[in-house]
């Protein structure tokens, strides 16, 4: 399956698209038509102009390129409408609408049905049952929420089950000032599932990290396979530690299995996994926008010694350790600021001071140091060590992040002045540990040695544990 068509179309068809403000078939127009290329209102009870297009009476009569259809019609209508797709040589489409497999029986014919029409057709389904998705750097908003326009193009793609979480991810990129290179809210995954996204993700050039949101599966062998092939680091986050299984099916149609299974899974196959969104986007950013961790041993630079305690507990129970620093680092750590409140690791100078950024390059300097995580409360007459730290994490070949808060109005430049020098933030110091931990797993992850045990003494995703090979257990 090729999604090419899906998320680099030459033109979009909106199918059921609408006058009547507040109904999908309207903000799904309103979006789309933000698109570089042509976009079409398909409605057969349409007439005159809709946002500058013209309407079409089928998705046959259009005359222009379009590869993509946005299906904004009842279930019922959404057989005939993939087969006039296929008819008209689209070979994509988006399906909105809910009633299918997360509804049972009718609902799982009809899901049933519109596969077999989109295979027949050679047509790429994603959904049903979702919102969308998005791809700001070409303003492709294939999405019917308000707002979509306002998430900016970044470097990471979110991958997730429900379309909701794929907007709040979404929205969360833009608070956070990262943006996302994509948006997509997998639905019911009747044919578009999370391992043909990981594929079109990993050889995407915008692309440098991959986040998943997963309630469950029922192929979690070619899930665990993508996520090893890829290239492009995908960190997980799973849902239903606790009973929500009924609720999860009647959402996507999609029971969540055994939590420890699945986190026992994706460790063996090199995937690190939290527990919450912003850790998804956090661990997004300090993997996708640094050099590869060779190891889990984090040095800490800290210019307040609370911050930097807090940091220093969390990484090590986030999977970090704090190695002793070199005594020949110890040494330069003294000649460039005799008498700190302490020399080792962490190092702690008690407050910002001009020779900062000197400290942090020694430590990311020293060879029992493969990620380096810096604290520093922001005062204006210092600033930040921007210039000191400007290509020190692509000089070393190691991953340097940076925690710091102050006055919005004062720090936002010199912040953003980092991030450009590659060098991620974080707003808080349990936001920069949890990030660094993800790193320090991440290299024990994808260690020559990494051990196969799993999480649970030997129950795994890839060993089927019930006597179906690669699959997730169905709840009982």
């Amino acid at each position: 399956m090729s999604l090419t068509q899906l998320f680099e179309p030459s033109g979009v068809a909106v199918v059921g698209a609408s006058r009547t403000d507040g109904k999908i078939g309207y903000v799904a127009m309103a979006n789309a038509t933000q698109f570089e290329g042509p976009v079409y209102p398909v409605n057969p009870s349409g007439s005159g102009e809709l946002f500058g297009a013209e309407f079409v009476p089928s998705v046959t009569e259009i005359d222009g390129p379009v590869d993509l259809a946005l299906c904004c019609v009842p279930g019922p209508a959404m057989p005939d409408v993939l087969a006039e797709c296929g008819e008209a040589g689209i070979g994509a489409a988006v399906i909105y609408a809910s009633g299918f497999a997360e509804a049972g029986g009718e609902g799982e014919k009809l899901q049933e049905r519109i596969v077999e029409v989109a295979d027949e057709h050679d047509v790429s389904l994603l959904g049903p049952n979702t919102s969308g998705f998005l791809v700001p750097a070409t303003d492709l908003r294939c999405s019917f929420a308000s707002g979509v326009e306002e998430v900016p193009p970044g470097n990471t793609a979110v991958v997730a089950q429900s379309g909701g979480v794929a907007h709040v991810l979404g929205f969360q990129s833009r608070r956070q000032r990262r943006g996302v290179s994509a948006m997509v809210g997998l639905g019911n995954r009747a044919d578009v599932g999370f391992a043909e996204a990981i594929e079109y993700f990993d050889g995407d050039d915008r692309t440098d990290s991959i986040v998943l949101h997963i309630e469950g599966t029922d192929d979690g062998r070619r899930l665990l396979e993508a996520c090893r092939e890829s290239d492009t680091p995908v960190i997980a986050y799973k849902v239903g530690q606790s009973d929500v299984g009924a609720f999860a099916e009647s959402h996507t149609g999609a029971l969540t299995g055994d939590h420890e299974l699945y986190t026992a899974g994706f460790a063996q196959y090199g995937v690190p996994t939290v527990d919450a969104t912003d850790d998804l986007l956090d661990a997004a950013a300090a993997l996708g926008n640094s050099p590869s961790p060779q190891g889990p041993n984090v040095g800490v630079v800290t210019a307040q010694a609370g911050p930097g305690i807090i940091i220093t507990d969390r990484i090590q129970r986030a999977g970090g350790r704090l190695p002793e620093l070199t005594a020949e680092t110890n040494a330069r750590v003294d000649d460039i600021l005799p008498g700190i409140t302490y020399d080792d690791n962490p190092v702690d100078t008690g407050r910002p001071m001009p020779e900062f950024g000197d400290l942090v390059a020694a430590v990311a300097e020293d060879d029992r140091i493969d990620i380096v995580l810096v604290y520093e409360l922001f005062e204006e007459a210092l600033g930040l060590p921007v210039d000191t730290l400007e290509g020190l994490a692509e000089r070393v070949g190691k991953p340097v992040l940076f925690a710091t808060e102050g006055i919005e109005a004062e720090l936002a430049a010199e912040r953003d002045a980092l991030e450009a020098a590659g060098i991620p933030t974080f707003e808080t110091p349990e936001r920069a540990a949890d990030a660094a931990g993800v790193l320090a797993r991440y290299a024990r992850l994808h260690a020559d040695d990494a051990p196969e045990a799993t999480a649970d003494g030997g129950r795994s995703l890839h060993s089927g544990p019930r006597g179906v090979p690669g699959e997730v257990p169905r709840d009982e």
